[in-house]
């Protein structure tokens, strides 16, 4: 490529690496950057700014705006990837952003066992080695009723493990309306399969009878498994066995029963005006041998897959060699107990988990909110309204379900809804929206102490940079 007389002045005029590196260090305060990172960003800089003259894209060249360039890149470096953002979507446990809030008190559990060593595996009353499920165990069952628990990464793992244990070799009963697939392709299907269980479907995708169960047993069967489906519904003509009619036929015929509940939870909705899901508890007390749920989403504690049951198949899923490769570690354990520890008042854990607090508020309160929200916003050259919409409890959680909500909607004249949106997403930190009806949407239930004020800021420099 043949260079330009004024591209080559250009070029010319470029600083070498060890000036912009004194540049920018006399920049920076001392030791706040490090210095593999300086070198990476001026090197980067220099080589942006060499291509923007080769393509003609830039006129002329000084010092400060290669310090800008570079200075810019070592802002994109030294931020987490992993940060905090603002959840204005109106979805409570959402995926994508982490799923559950963690309660204070499980934070505070984190950051003490987090910084000092513990007695993770180690029974202080021996001075031996102990098992790490007992810092959560006799919580789990005082609050479910079970014999016997133990935690897992998270319930997916949960279930796997269950079924290697269970069925490895033999054949699961379960109906054909339970064969779910949730987030990440993740199937019953494919899991009994990578278990090395045989599935045997029973039934049609929205009725099953009991008999369709009695009739499918031979002598390979090893297991009747319920599947909750937590992240669909089936309505209109349908028909389902319930856990105690299938554990009266599993009691008759010696054959266990396993009941997934995918999110689990151990408050009834039903009392807070919300739709009801059935409870670890209600599982546990109908005479499932197993029970598997998420110890993350409608509980509100850290990621897991909790299972519980009777001591015998505890016991013999402990023994599974894949128990390791699933194990949870000291700080999941800490969030966890001190989250189990508030159910022990259902009232408070109410009030103080803020998934439950988030999803039994009232649509009055988020109007409330909404108003607050909008009284930040009024300095600034926006329009806003309150909306009428729904929240919902996500998560694969409570399909049908819509949370009246008071929404804020967000006009900035001259800029539409999706420009405004990924404006907003860009911010530092990120506010997270979302669109309807061509207007940008923020819902008070998922929004938090102080989201009010990072949201006027960023919808300032919104403002600002169009200026």
């Amino acid at each position: 490529m043949k260079l330009r007389d004024t591209q080559k002045q250009l070029l010319r005029t470029l600083p070498g690496v060890d000036t912009l590196l004194d540049a920018l260090s006399a920049e920076l305060p001392p030791h706040t950057v490090p210095r593999s990172v300086l070198i990476a960003a001026a090197r980067d800089a220099l080589e942006a700014t060499r291509r923007a003259i080769f393509n003609d894209e830039e006129p002329t060249i000084d010092l400060a705006s290669v310090i800008t360039l570079a200075q810019a890149r070592i802002e994109t470096q030294m931020r987490p990837n992993l940060r905090p953002v603002v959840n204005g979507t109106g979805v409570v446990v959402h995926t994508n952003l982490g799923r559950s809030l963690l309660a204070d008190a499980a934070l505070e559990r984190i950051m003490a066992v987090g910084n000092r060593y513990s007695n993770l595996e180690f029974n202080l009353s021996t001075g031996k080695r102990g098992l790490r499920y007992s810092a959560v165990e006799e919580l789990i069952c005082e609050i479910t009723g079970a014999d016997a628990a133990m935690v897992v990464n998270n319930n997916a793992g949960a279930v796997l493990l269950c079924l290697d244990t269970l069925v490895n070799g033999k054949e699961a009963i379960v109906s054909r309306g339970e064969l779910v697939e949730i987030g990440g392709a993740f199937r019953i299907p494919d899991v009994m399969t990578k278990s090395g269980g045989i599935l045997k479907e029973v039934g049609t995708t929205n009725r099953t009878h009991l008999r369709d169960y009695e009739e499918a047993i031979t002598d390979e069967t090893g297991l009747f498994l319920k599947v909750h489906t937590s992240n669909y519904s089936i309505v209109g003509f349908t028909a389902a066995v319930s856990v105690a009619e299938l554990v009266a036929l599993g009691t008759e015929r010696n054959i266990p029963v396993m009941d997934d509940l995918g999110s689990g939870t151990f408050v009834n909705f039903g009392h807070y005006g919300l739709t009801a899901e059935p409870t670890v508890q209600q599982s546990v007390a109908a005479g499932a041998d197993i029970v598997t749920f998420s110890g993350d989403k409608l509980l509100g504690g850290p990621q897991s897959g909790i299972i519980v049951g009777s001591k015998k198949q505890i016991e013999a899923i402990r023994k599974n060699p894949l128990t390791r490769a699933l194990r949870i570690d000291k700080l999941t354990l800490a969030a966890l107990e001190a989250t189990l520890r508030l159910y022990r008042d259902e009232a408070e854990a109410v009030a103080k988990i803020p998934t439950l607090r988030m999803m039994t508020m009232s649509r009055d309160e988020t109007e409330v909110q909404a108003k607050a929200l909008i009284k930040t916003l009024s300095p600034l050259p926006v329009t806003t309204q309150t909306l009428a919409l729904a929240s919902r409890p996500g998560g694969g959680s409570l399909p049908l379900l819509e949370l009246p909500s008071c929404c804020v909607g967000i006009t900035l004249p001259g800029m539409g809804a999706s420009a405004l949106e990924k404006a907003m997403r860009k911010s530092h930190p990120p506010i997270i929206g979302r669109i309807e009806n061509e207007t940008y949407i923020l819902d008070p239930r998922t929004l938090q102490e102080g989201d009010d004020s990072l949201i006027f800021e960023a919808l300032s420099q919104i403002v600002e940079a169009r200026t």
